[in-house]
C-alpha cells in the first residue's frame, strides 16, 4: 500500500492540542458561516464538534456568529439546491463535510470560501489542484480514504483469520470507491480474499446488494460509506442472520452493532476544521492554505457483536483497538 501522508507537505496530528483564540474576530464583525452537510446530520456528534471548535476560538452565535445549516437528509440530488440557498444567503464562508458536498458548493459560488471537512480524496476528487497549493476557493481536510481501504481490509483478515470472500459494497456516486476497489483488488491476493464489488444504489437504498452477497457465498462485508438508519438495520440484520462479520468506515455503525471499523475521528476532523476558518476570517486565503491530512486513526471493535458471531478477536488484533465495545 502507497503511504498515505506520500507527497504532502503537511499532515495533521488528530490528537490535538486544545484550540486557543489566538486569533479573535476583528472587533464589531458578525460572520455568518453556512454547513452544508451530505453525511452527517446537523446534530451529530462531528458538525457539533464544528460548533465547538469556533466557540473555542472567540465565535459565539448570537454574538458575532450566525450558522445556517442545510442538510441533504440522505437525498444527495439536494445539495446543488441547498448551496444554492446557502449563496442567496450570502453567507461568509461554507464548510463542507464529503466530497459531494464540496462539489456542489463549488458550483455554486466561484467567490466564496469553501472549507471542507473530511473530503476522501481531494486531488482525486477534483476539488483541489494540490494538497500544498489548493488554488481556486476550496481548502481544508483530507482523507485518502481509497488507501486506507487497504489498512481496513488487513485489520478485517488479521481480526477474523478465515474470512476469505468478502462483498465489497460500493457505490457509483460515491467519487472514491472506484479508486476503492483498485486498491483492495491489487491487495487482496496476498491477503488471500477474493473481493466481490456489489454495487448498492446508495445510502439509504442498498438494491439487490444483500442477495447478490448471498449469490457469491461472502463470509464477510466491506463497507466504504455511511448508510441511511434503514438500510442499516437492513445491513445488521442481514449480517446477523448469515453471520457474517462486517468492517465499516465509521465508529457509529460498530455502536450499532456492526463487528469493527477504521477510521479517523470525524469529530475531530470537523473541530479542526474551525481553525480554518478563523484563518481565512482573519485574510488568509483558500488557495494558500494546505490541506491537511489525518495521521491518526481509530480502530473500534464490538465485542458484543464478535460473540453473538461466534468469533474470537486475536488479542494481537485487541491490543491495537483504540475503542472496544463490551
Amino acid at each position: 500500500m502507497r503511504r498515505i501522508g506520500r507527497a504532502v507537505v503537511l499532515t495533521l496530528s488528530l490528537v490535538l492540542a486544545p484550540l486557543v483564540p489566538e486569533a479573535q474576530s476583528p472587533a464589531g464583525k458578525s460572520w455568518r458561516i453556512g454547513v452544508l452537510l451530505s453525511l452527517f446530520p446537523p446534530d451529530a456528534e462531528p458538525p457539533q464538534a464544528l460548533r465547538q471548535g469556533l466557540r473555542m476560538l472567540g465565535y459565539v452565535e448570537g454574538q458575532n456568529l450566525v450558522i445556517d445549516w442545510r442538510y441533504a437528509q440522505g437525498r444527495d440530488e439536494r445539495l446543488p439546491d441547498l448551496a444554492a440557498e446557502l449563496v442567496k444567503l450570502k453567507v461568509d464562508l461554507i464548510v463542507a463535510d464529503i466530497t459531494l458536498a464540496v462539489r456542489a458548493a463549488m458550483r455554486a459560488t466561484s467567490t466564496i470560501p469553501i472549507v471542507m471537512t473530511v473530503s476522501a480524496d481531494a486531488v482525486g476528487g477534483g476539488v483541489v489542484a494540490s494538497l500544498a497549493r489548493p488554488g481556486g476557493n476550496v481548502t481544508g481536510l483530507s482523507i485518502l480514504l481509497a488507501e486506507t481501504s487497504v489498512k481496513r481490509l488487513q485489520l478485517l483478515k488479521e481480526a477474523v483469520p478465515k474470512v476469505s470472500r468478502v462483498a465489497v459494497l460500493w457505490d457509483q456516486a460515491t467519487p472514491f470507491h472506484r479508486t476503492m476497489l483498485k486498491e483492495v483488488e491489487a491487495a487482496a491476493p496476498s491477503l488471500r480474499i477474493q473481493p466481490f464489488a456489489i454495487a448498492v444504489k446508495g445510502r439509504d437504498d442498498l438494491g439487490n446488494a444483500l442477495s447478490e452477497a448471498t449469490k457469491v457465498r461472502a463470509d464477510a462485508l466491506f463497507v466504504s460509506q455511511g448508510m441511511s438508519p434503514t438500510a442499516q438495520r437492513q445491513l445488521l440484520g442481514f449480517a446477523a442472520k448469515n453471520r457474517l462479520p462486517t468492517m465499516y468506515l465509521r465508529k457509529e455503525h460498530v455502536s450499532e452493532g456492526g463487528l469493527m471499523s477504521y477510521a479517523p475521528s470525524f469529530s475531530e476532523m470537523f473541530q479542526h476544521s474551525a481553525s480554518y476558518v478563523d484563518k481565512i476570517f482573519n485574510g488568509a486565503k483558500p488557495a494558500d492554505l494546505p490541506v491537511e491530512q489525518p495521521t491518526k486513526f481509530e480502530l473500534v471493535i464490538n465485542l458484543k457483536t464478535a460473540k453473538a458471531l461466534g468469533l474470537t478477536i486475536p488479542p494481537s488484533v485487541l491490543g491495537r483497538a483504540d475503542q472496544v465495545i463490551q
